[in-house]
């Protein structure tokens, strides 16, 4: 049968056995008559122990050779090692070479400028801080994925293409679509309100976009938003929902993710502090008392920025929901606040530790006159919107739903100062390659 190949990964389960690895080459060191080849194959890394009496001597000087990201087929025996992250090392009896690099390779030990880096993001995702970073987005995914299903929500795609403007004209981005105007998709929730009405739990998950000319830390013009909506739940139901869930994520990473947190030195008190007492609630006219007191000059109609959000998280351990914004403020199709007019039945999840929004939702606007008179007032082009006021005109119902902006969640969770790490290949307003 010959010598088996198996995954980095599945190497604590072979101790003392002849295996097969294939990967790359991500580092070396030599010390005399033995070489330690440092070996990924994208489920792992491990040391390849090759000592020169035990393999023949054309393999060891081959190996003297290898540049950094040498592609190869390692044989050998699997050892425990318990310095190791992976609990194993291989003793190398053999090594095959598949592609030994011609030059350099462009990232070196040395410290490299983020725009180098960024030039060179097909590369700098082989990097283990890249790929701790991309494993803890991906068990977000699985772990939002997962909640929604054992909800009973249906997933229903929301299309990238669309004739119907969500968050607002200074965002899009239009495109000419067949001699018509069109634009990619800023949200997928006018969508999913239509999905609600026919299936009552569903959720959208997929790329959005934006064209604000933003430069923050906070923001990019492609990103991934899950959006549920939720026939009958009104703006208490929609918080519970939204803080159920983001317990619920930092609890499955915490639980999954302990050596990936632990290389991006990822203090991990404030994450278990989410999952040991309920969020917190302010409402925006009592966060611009506090926001003022706090030497901030944000006014009643205001919208909070990035640091009138980091202010305010700063105050708190834990999420806070900022609750009911002005009108002005916010999108054509939240509900009007029966309590207080000139705001809408909304808020933004904040995330603690400076971070800020990473979720806005709100009931919707039920009532077609009252829906029909915002549009109307905010001179959208009603032509565009007669399906999404056919949902009020055929059986109009309660109901209320949320975004939650994948990248900054996993920029809170990992404890990272700039969003363009999270995501694999940033698109912001100077970068659209690599």
């Amino acid at each position: 049968m010959g010598t088996p190949w198996i995954s980095i990964k599945e190497m604590i389960g072979h101790l003392g056995e002849e295996v097969v690895i294939k990967g790359w080459m991500y580092n070396k060191r030599s010390s005399g008559k033995i070489h330690f080849l440092q070996i990924r194959d994208g489920s792992g890394f491990v040391q390849a122990v090759m000592v020169k009496n035990e393999v023949s001597e054309e393999a060891f000087d081959e190996a003297k050779k290898l540049w950094m990201e040498t592609s190869l087929e390692v044989t050998g025996t699997v050892r425990a090692d318990d310095r190791s992250a992976s609990g194993v090392e291989l003793s190398v009896s053999s090594i095959k070479v598949v592609h030994n690099p011609t030059d350099e390779y462009p990232i070196g030990k040395k410290d490299h400028g983020v725009d180098f880096l960024l030039d060179n993001r097909h590369l700098w995702l082989r990097s283990q801080r890249q790929r701790a970073i991309m494993t803890v987005r991906e068990r977000i995914i699985w772990s939002w994925r997962e909640f929604f299903h054992n909800k009973d929500f249906m997933l229903v795609d929301s299309p990238i293409i669309t004739g119907a403007i969500g968050e607002g004209a200074s965002g899009l981005f239009e495109l000419d679509y067949f001699d018509q105007k069109a634009y990619l998709a800023q949200t997928g929730q006018l969508y999913a309100e239509a999905a609600a009405a026919a299936y009552g739990k569903v959720y959208c998950f997929g790329p959005t976009f934006r064209a604000e000319k933003s430069k923050t830390r906070r923001h990019l013009t492609e990103f991934w938003m899950l959006e549920p909506e939720v026939a009958f739940y009104d703006h208490k139901d929609n918080m519970d929902l939204q803080e159920e869930l983001v317990r619920y994520t930092v609890e499955q990473v915490l639980e999954h993710c302990p050596k990936e947190l632990a290389l991006l030195e990822r203090d991990l008190d404030p994450l278990k502090s989410v999952t040991e007492g309920p969020f917190y609630h302010i409402n925006y006219r009592d966060a611009v008392v506090k926001l003022n007191e706090l030497g901030s000059s944000i006014a009643f109609g205001d919208d909070l920025g990035a640091e009138d959000e980091t202010v305010l998280t700063q105050q708190y351990d834990r999420p806070i929901f900022v609750e009911c914004y002005p009108k002005g403020a916010k999108a054509f199709y939240m509900k009007e606040n029966p309590d207080d007019v000139e705001t809408v039945l909304c808020a933004d999840l904040l995330a603690p530790e400076g971070y800020g929004e990473i979720i806005g939702g709100s009931q919707r606007e039920d009532d077609l006159g009252k829906l029909v008179s915002r549009m109307e007032a905010d001179g959208l082009d009603m032509d565009s919107y007669q399906w999404y006021l056919d949902l009020r005109r055929y059986g109009t119902f309660v109901h209320s739903g949320f975004g939650i902006g994948l990248e900054r969640t996993v920029a809170w969770i990992c404890g990272l100062h700039h969003i363009r790490e999270v995501i694999p290949w940033p698109r912001t307003i100077y970068r659209l390659n690599p």
